[in-house]
């Protein structure tokens, strides 16, 4: 076990939070409090055996140094050696019975252990218009916590047998509570008195290093601008046999000079002559699929507007938006006198007063 996580601590608490973690803690898990609680009273060895380690200052820095990590399984027994009245147990392992019940009217729920889900990643890929119709598949660089691939992600690599200088080889350690003596095995080396693991010195102890590696990004037809796509178990790596995070990625989607997308629905402005919105005619309107024919009819105005079904983007029912056109008249350049005189002839043609709505 993980002694910080037993305490739901960061390696880097202060003595103050081993403390007040350990008294939150064991308040709640005492046997006395819990007689007949089998699984109360081994976390509350747990707990006990984590703060002892913890809170003295030589212990703390060789289990960090080593970076032991006793299974769960072990023993935390405590056996009653006697009374030594030569002198009594002071400092900071003397008074944890006393602040025990400190605050017992006032309890506050631990920190369980278990396994831990790896943060999330997140990135972004920049798309064309014509990429975001029809899909796209992209390879990314992402830069992620994974697994040690030496140490397995155990954070701890086989090594030569040492003795553990903790219990210089005994695999017990004195514990006092004022003048009653008591021994447990040894939280560093799990009782055994010698140490044949250290810390991986790949990851540091972490169990995870930082790696860069290409993730294949799969972008679906009909993609929406600022659209987040998932790609599971490509964030960081869980730690404790947890699950990987995934990796989000957020989609840019370019602007078209043609096209202007609402939904699913693509918008297209196409010219006219003044000729061709009066008589009528047929045209060329480019589309996702090549270009398709319209028919103007005779009369069109300025404005007016055209649906083709199903010649949309595509939707993620698998289905079509529509293509809708506007239309927009373009007036004839008058460059020589003949044109301006063709101008005065139509105009005289066209009798309608345009503006009799303005009269009052």
């Amino acid at each position: 076990m993980d002694l910080y996580f037993v305490l739901g601590l960061q390696p880097g608490a202060s003595s103050e939070d081993i403390k007040r973690a350990y008294r939150r803690l064991a308040r709640r898990f005492h046997p006395g409090i819990n007689p007949g609680d089998g699984e109360a009273e081994m976390t509350y060895r747990r707990i006990t055996e984590a703060y002892e380690t913890l809170v003295d200052p030589e212990r703390r820095r060789a289990y960090d140094a080593s970076g032991a990590r006793p299974s769960d399984g072990a023993s935390a027994l405590f056996e009653f050696s006697g009374f030594d009245f030569s002198s009594a147990a002071l400092g900071s392992q003397a008074a944890t019975f006393s602040e025990l019940f400190a605050d017992v009217l006032h309890p506050s729920s631990p920190r369980g252990e278990g396994a831990e889900s790896g943060p999330d990643l997140h990135a972004e890929v920049t798309v064309s218009f014509e990429e975001a119709m029809w899909g796209v598949e992209r390879q990314i660089v992402v830069t992620r916590f994974d697994e040690c691939e030496t140490c397995g992600g155990a954070g701890q690599v086989r090594a030569a047998e040492v003795r553990c200088h903790q219990c210089d080889g005994t695999g017990k350690v004195r514990w006092a509570r004022g003048h009653m003596v008591f021994t447990k095995s040894c939280a560093a080396c799990d009782g055994a008195g010698r140490h044949q693991t250290a810390r991986c010195r790949t990851c540091g102890g972490h169990g995870r290093h930082a790696r860069s590696e290409s993730v294949r990004v799969v972008v679906p037809k009909g993609v929406h601008d600022g659209a987040r796509l998932r790609v599971p178990a490509r964030g960081h790596a869980g730690r404790r046999g947890g699950s990987n995070g995934d990796l989000y990625v957020t989609v840019h989607v370019q602007t078209d000079p043609v096209f202007r997308r609402e939904g699913d629905d693509l918008h297209i402005v196409v010219p006219l002559g003044v000729h061709e919105a009066v008589l009528g005619t047929r045209i060329d309107v480019p589309s996702l699929d090549g270009a398709v024919q319209l028919r103007i009819p005779p009369g069109t105005r300025a404005g007016q507007r055209f649906r083709l079904r199903d010649r949309g983007a595509p939707t993620a029912a698998g289905g079509r938006g529509d293509l809708i056109i506007e239309t927009r008249l373009v007036l004839p350049e008058v460059v020589d006198e003949r044109a301006k005189e063709f101008m005065r002839d139509f105009g005289r043609l066209y009798t309608t007063d345009l503006r009799r709505d303005l009269r009052r």
